[in-house]
Order: C-alpha cells, then sequence, then structure tokens
C-alpha cells in the first residue's frame, strides 16, 4: 500500500468521522425523518390500517429513501438500521399521530404540510451526504432525489397509491431544484449553513405553493383518449 493510498484513507476516514460530528446534518435528517412519519402515518391511518401498520409505514416512508442512498453510496449498514435516533422519531411521530389524531387533522393538509418538508430535508441531506462520502456533483443530484423522494414512492405503492412523483405534480421536480442548489454551492464554496436553508427552503416552497396553487407540469400530446 503507497502513501498516496494510505493518505487518501486517512482523509476518507477523517471525512466520515466528520459527518458524524456535523450537528446541522444529524439534525436536519432526524427532522425530515420525523417530518415523513407524520407523513407516513397520517396516510396509514387515513387507509384504515391498524396501529402496527400505521407504525410499520411511518417506519418505512421516514427511512426507506435514507436506506437506499446509505447502500448506493457504500455507507453499509444504514443508518436508519443501525442509529436507534432514527427508528425513536419513527415511532414517535408514529404513537403521536395514533395518540393526537384530532390535533394533527387541525393542520391545514397534514399530510401535504409534513411531505413538502421531509421532501426539503431529504433532498438536501441526500446530496449532502453523497458529497461527504467523495462522489462527483451529478452522484450527488441523483441521491438527494432519490433519498428524498424515496419515502413517498414506498407509501404510495405499499398504500396502492399511484406514486406522486408518475403524476403530474411537481414533487421530484422540487427535490431536484434542492438538491443542485445544494450542489452547485458547495461546488462555489459558498457558506455551509446558508446554502442547506436555501436549498430547503426553495424545495420546500416550490413544492408546497404548486399545490396551493395548483401548478403542474404539462402532459404529452398523447396522455390523453389513448384507448379511442
Amino acid at each position: 500500500m503507497n502513501l498516496g493510498t494510505v493518505i487518501r484513507m486517512n482523509v476518507h476516514d477523517l471525512t466520515i468521522a466528520g459527518l458524524n460530528d456535523h450537528h446541522l446534518f444529524t439534525l436536519l435528517d432526524l427532522t425530515g425523518t420525523f417530518a415523513f412519519a407524520i407523513s407516513g402515518a397520517v396516510a396509514a391511518r387515513d387507509r384504515g390500517l391498524d396501529w402496527f401498520g400505521v407504525m410499520v409505514i411511518a417506519f418505512i416512508v421516514a427511512c426507506g429513501g435514507g436506506i437506499l442512498r446509505d447502500l448506493c453510496i457504500g455507507a453499509v449498514p444504514p443508518a436508519g438500521l443501525t442509529d436507534w435516533r432514527y427508528l425513536a422519531v419513527a415511532m414517535a411521530a408514529a404513537w403521536m399521530t395514533l395518540a393526537a389524531g384530532k390535533l394533527v387533522v387541525r393542520l391545514a393538509q397534514p399530510v401535504v404540510l409534513f411531505d413538502s418538508l421531509g421532501l426539503g430535508l431529504f433532498a438536501v441531506t441526500g446530496a449532502q451526504k453523497a458529497i461527504i462520502y467523495g462522489h462527483s456533483a451529478e452522484v450527488a443530484v441523483l441521491l438527494g432525489v432519490v433519498t428524498a423522494v424515496g419515502g413517498g414512492v414506498t407509501r404510495d405503492v405499499l398504500l396502492n397509491r399511484v406514486p406522486v412523483i408518475l403524476r403530474r405534480e411537481i414533487y421530484a421536480l422540487a427535490a431536484l431544484v434542492g438538491a443542485c442548489i445544494e450542489v452547485v454551492g458547495e461546488q462555489l464554496g459558498w457558506l455551509s449553513t446558508g446554502r442547506t436553508w436555501v436549498a430547503l427552503m426553495v424545495c420546500f416552497g416550490l413544492r408546497y405553493l404548486s399545490l396551493h396553487y395548483k401548478w403542474n407540469l404539462p402532459r404529452s400530446s398523447g396522455s390523453q383518449n389513448n384507448g379511442k
């Protein structure tokens, strides 16, 4: 093993160690986990699942995208399966939804609100973690999107719904914009905290406003009346 390899390994180890001390990353990741768990739990409850089903859906929605991201970048075993905090946060969100269902329902469009928040948080943290593990900008953007939409796709499939990213709604596009801002900002040397919050708010705002004002992506000309 030559000196260059040793140096690269040491730098990599230090970078991964720095990830564990990255309080902002951890806070955002756990907040995204909580937001998506609420989204999954509310959707599962509305589908009439029992309490165990609600908890299962909450955990899969909250951690599914992150687990897929970690497998893709080689961060194994995935944090969602080894770090007790992710399970604890997901279960707390599920129990809160079950115990205080009326309170959650009082929020304006609770699934949309928490799903939009989780989308922005995971788009940013997914891109961040790919960068920290030394992957290219293109991979970081892609995995930011995968992290953001993976849980929502899993939720929709398990609840027998057409996944949001296959409809006209601006969902994956919002995650893509957020991940791009994070990655481009990192490439340009923008302040870490500043670019993170800008990326998060742009993604969240684009998703939420698109639903409020009914912004949709255009359909292809042959998407309607194909059976006629």
